[in-house]
């Protein structure tokens, strides 16, 4: 099985300390490996990267690091200095860039995520200069692991339609000159594939020149589009044998993060179950795992307005209707379980919307 966990990568409100600290106690409990934090709200590890570290941010992380190596599993950092490679490299930017990296090296890092997706690409020294800060990066960081995320991460064409055309011979470029030691994200064909096959990711590692770390983005909900939806169908598409040619696997989750580990779950089984998983039953499985027999049967009933109606396509009366369907089980004894209900309403009242105009200067 490859090294499977969870990244914080999403936009939109972010999850609060507490459910960090509890999802890293879950992914323990079953069988996970690894917490990274890098929510796109966080500023000051994105666009605001080069003004000073909080101390509450700081000690926020470090209890988190703390809690997560407490609970067996190894805590990361999702770093994004925003187009630091569109200025010169000099003595300042290094000056401003070993700042972080010595609060990281405090804080107590395992998995150094060091992201530069989602930002301007069009630039024929693109590869050269990302080099150079990777490799820079490499030999200072005292984290047991870096993963770099380039700025053209998929074969997805959308992504140059967003950031510039991809310079020639770029992701070949990275793959032969950054420190082997480095690993690379990589999403797949697409920037939410659907599924991975084992010739894709072997054809990937032999253009990156390693195999690369998957940042799976399902059952990630963010954006204007999908915040519509409850991505709660069991995972598919990702078969045992794509284990082998993956470095990582770490999966991107929704807001939302108790119903997340349904998805969670049934990944988990697909590598463990291999020809012999079935979908259908790892979703009743795992979400009577995370909440309870009668809860998950109510998932189950609702799946399709879900995933394939959403919000848009529920009317006032059936929104209601669902609320009080998913209503009594707030007072659950089972802490999981009034959680989880309590995000299908926060759902349906619109509580996690995310506007164009929040997506774009996170």
């Amino acid at each position: 099985m490859a090294d499977l966990g969870v990244i914080e990568g999403f936009y939109g409100e972010p999850w609060s300390w507490e459910e960090r600290a509890d999802c890293a106690a879950f992914l323990k409990r079953h069988g996970f490996s690894f917490y990274i934090y890098a929510p796109k709200a966080d500023g000051f590890m994105r666009k605001k990267w080069r003004e000073p570290f909080p101390e509450d941010l700081e000690k926020n992380l470090a209890s988190l690091s703390a809690r997560c190596r407490a609970s067996g599993i190894e805590f990361g950092v999702g770093f994004s200095p925003y187009e630091i490679y569109l200025s010169p490299f000099n003595d300042e930017v290094k000056s401003l860039l070993q700042y972080r990296i010595d609060v990281f090296n405090r804080i107590g890092v395992d998995k150094f995520g060091l992201l530069m997706d989602d930002m301007k690409g069009d630039s024929p020294e693109l590869a050269a200069r990302q080099i150079e800060i990777v490799n820079w990066v490499a030999a200072r960081s005292a984290a047991k692991q870096l993963i770099f995320c380039p700025t053209y991460y998929s074969l997805d064409p959308v992504l140059e339609k967003l950031f510039g055309k991809k310079p020639e011979g770029y992701l070949e470029t990275l793959g032969r000159e950054l420190d082997p030691k480095v690993r690379l994200f990589w999403t797949g064909e697409l920037v939410c594939s659907k599924s991975y096959s084992a010739e894709h990711l072997r054809a990937t590692a032999d253009l990156l020149g390693r195999k690369p770390f998957l940042w799976d983005n399902y059952p990630v909900n963010d954006g204007p589009r999908m915040c519509k939806f409850l991505h709660l169908r069991p995972m598919t598409g990702r078969p045992a044998g794509i284990g082998p040619w993956l470095s990582g696997h770490a999966v991107n989750p929704m807001n939302q993060p108790t119903l997340s580990r349904i998805s969670l779950l049934t990944l988990k089984a697909s590598y463990e179950r291999g020809e012999a998983y079935n979908p259908a039953e790892a979703f009743l499985e795992s979400a009577q795992t995370v909440t309870c027999v009668e809860l998950a049967r109510q998932l189950e009933k609702n799946l399709s307005d879900f995933m394939d109606r959403g919000l848009d396509l529920l009317p006032t009366e059936e929104r209601a209707a669902l609320k009080e369907a998913y209503s009594p089980y707030l007072d659950s004894r089972e802490g999981q379980t009034a959680k989880a209900a309590r995000e299908v309403i926060d759902w349906l009242e619109d509580r996690y919307t995310v506007t164009k105009d929040l997506f774009l200067t996170q």
